[in-house]
């Protein structure tokens, strides 16, 4: 990550930063301070640089367009700890630095992954297993970690405002990615059996997408939190100090939905 104008950073500045990526699960912070990016290696400072071939080093600076001044930042390990660390310094130092560039910064993200690696190795779908993949049933089957799907979040000043999908309307797609995931049929049918039933009939294609206003209002009133704007915010024991609920049912009501209450200090 090139970070314009950080040729500056002090020592305790990238150590705090290196603290910081750190309760992201990142192990640590590599540097490069581009002194002078004409004299390529010559022109750099870091401890690992001796770790790196130059032809690489120069790709870097090819790639990053870096600059006299900068400095760019490195992240190893497992690619979503990467990014995860490496997407709140870019927050981060872009404040510490006056680097945001507009005031008003929406983007679309696109082209999801279809699933992803758990902890045990098995696959697990990256949102849910009714996102539509881009892609043919047949390359879904042999290379289901290169699938894409047709998901998509709009993000306002890196802030998720809202997201959606076009949903599988294809009850052969939609086997397929249960059978990948190691849901049996047995079990697929228990689950979701009125979902394949609606599939085999005939679902046209159909997709949606969600806005969360709270978030909108809060980034519109500078708030630092969504609890500051939210129109009934709950506290921490989950009651709502505003209508006081959860409240008491009456009876008529618990008898209209034929619930009642059972004592737990009594005996049966």
């Amino acid at each position: 990550m090139r970070v314009p104008g950080g040729e500056n950073l002090t020592r305790k500045q990238i150590d705090d930063y290196t603290d910081f990526v750190g309760t992201h699960g990142a192990k640590g912070l590599a540097y490069i301070r581009v002194e002078d990016p004409s004299l390529g290696a010559e022109g750099l400072q870091s401890p690992i640089l001796k770790f790196i071939d130059e032809k690489i080093i120069l790709e870097i600076l090819s790639v990053l367009k870096a600059e006299k001044g900068d400095i760019i930042f490195f992240g190893a390990g497992k690619r979503k700890i990467v990014n995860d660390s490496l997407a709140a310094l870019r927050d981060l130092v872009a404040k510490d630095l006056n680097l945001l560039i507009s005031e008003w910064a929406p983007c679309w993200v696109t082209d999801f992954p279809m699933f992803e690696l758990s902890n045990s190795g098995s696959l697990t779908p990256l949102h849910h297993p009714f996102t539509a993949p881009r892609c043919s049933i047949k390359d879904l089957k042999e290379k289901p970690l290169l699938a894409l799907t047709d998901a998509y979040d709009v993000v306002l000043n890196g802030t998720e405002l809202g997201g959606g999908s076009v949903r599988i309307h294809d009850h052969e797609m939609q086997s397929t990615v249960l059978e990948i995931l190691n849901i049996e049929a047995e079990e697929a049918e228990e689950k979701f059996g009125f979902l394949s039933s609606a599939l085999k009939h005939g679902c046209p294609p159909h997709a949606g997408l969600a806005i969360g206003l709270d978030r909108l209002i809060m980034l519109m009133t500078q708030s630092n939190s969504i609890r500051d704007v939210i129109a009934f915010p709950k506290t921490q024991t989950a009651s709502c100090l505003m209508t006081s609920a959860p409240g008491k049912a009456s009876f008529e009501q618990l008898n209209e939905l034929h619930l009642k209450i059972q004592d737990l200090n009594k005996e049966d």
